[in-house]
């Protein structure tokens, strides 16, 4: 039986688009992965900054003379530029100056998702298909507010769960 709901709050549902769209964007899956969880993590800073949950972190010189070795790029995913490493293993999305691990990431969207996983990650890569890359990357904002789990405004819905509608994405990948 095909799932058609699924309860879950908002960052892991935009963790698992971004890199659905990463992938699109040529990016393979650890590369996608971690880009996905830095665009989350970004879009959570900014609206927890904006909540009062959060407060802007300070520019300290010495933390910048502090980084490692590595071209750092600034990856454009879903609107916003995320800040990134290249590694051996190949693109990495920066973290408290460190590369994000996509293992780590695969765990927090098997622990969010649970059994649902690989349902809502078809219906997100089927959505995701029904779109050229370059397209794909200007519209794909849009796409998840259409999509995403409706919760209360302001601080209520700071990680409240909601109803991913599965339905409704696979109606957006028909209408495209």
């Amino acid at each position: 039986m095909k799932v058609t709901h699924v309860e879950v709050n908002r960052a892991p549902v935009l963790t698992l688009w971004a890199a659905v769209v990463a992938e699109r964007m040529g990016f393979d899956s650890d590369e996608a992965l971690t880009l996905g969880r830095g665009l989350a993590g970004l879009n959570a800073q900014s609206k927890g900054q904006s909540l009062g949950i959060f407060h802007p972190a300070e520019h300290k010189a010495e933390r910048a003379r502090e980084r490692k070795p590595g071209e750092r790029i600034l990856v454009q995913l879903l609107g916003r530029g995320v800040p990134a490493i290249r590694t051996e293993e190949g693109i990495r999305a920066v973290a408290n100056d460190r590369p994000a691990d996509p293992a780590s990431v695969q765990r927090y969207l098997e622990s969010k998702f649970g059994e649902h996983l690989d349902d809502v990650q078809g219906a997100l890569r089927t959505l995701a298909k029904a779109f050229a890359p370059q397209e794909l990357s200007e519209v794909g904002f849009g796409l998840y507010e259409k999509f995403r789990p409706e919760v209360p405004a302001g601080k209520k819905g700071w990680g409240a769960k909601g109803d991913l509608d599965l339905e409704k994405i696979r109606s957006l990948a028909r209408a495209a």
